[in-house]
């Protein structure tokens, strides 16, 4: 079978890329249905955004190129930064400091199974 690379991603998520690459280890290298397993049962939010994004790119393998799910394994997720919405608090003596709300792009990559090694 041809290699394939199936790809979803998730951009402008509101969360940090650091809290993002803290999910991607566990679930990377992995069946599909494992990783899902494994992010169902995380408790952090980034593990949600991670799992919703990785069911996409499940979507696209059914339907844009009719592959067996149980032969997709998770070949790389990324985590990259986005923009950054600044506020400002205000503090003692009238002054005011800034706040980042950081936001992350989520990509997952799968593979078929007989190709990843």
């Amino acid at each position: 079978m041809a290699a394939f690379e199936i790809k979803a991603s998730a951009r402008f998520q509101r969360t940090s890329p650091l809290k993002v690459r803290k999910i991607v280890g566990a679930v990377k290298n992995k069946t599909v249905e494992d990783s899902l397993n494994t992010l169902r049962f995380m408790p952090q939010k980034a593990a949600r955004l991670v799992e919703k994004t990785m069911r996409s790119a499940v979507a696209n393998a059914e339907n844009n190129y009719d592959l067996d799910v149980d032969d997709l394994v998770v070949r790389n997720i990324t985590a990259d930064k986005g923009p950054m919405l600044k506020r400002f608090r205000a503090r003692a003596r009238g002054r005011g400091t800034r706040i980042l709300k950081r936001t992350a792009h989520i990509t997952v990559i799968l593979t078929d199974k007989s190709v990843h090694r």
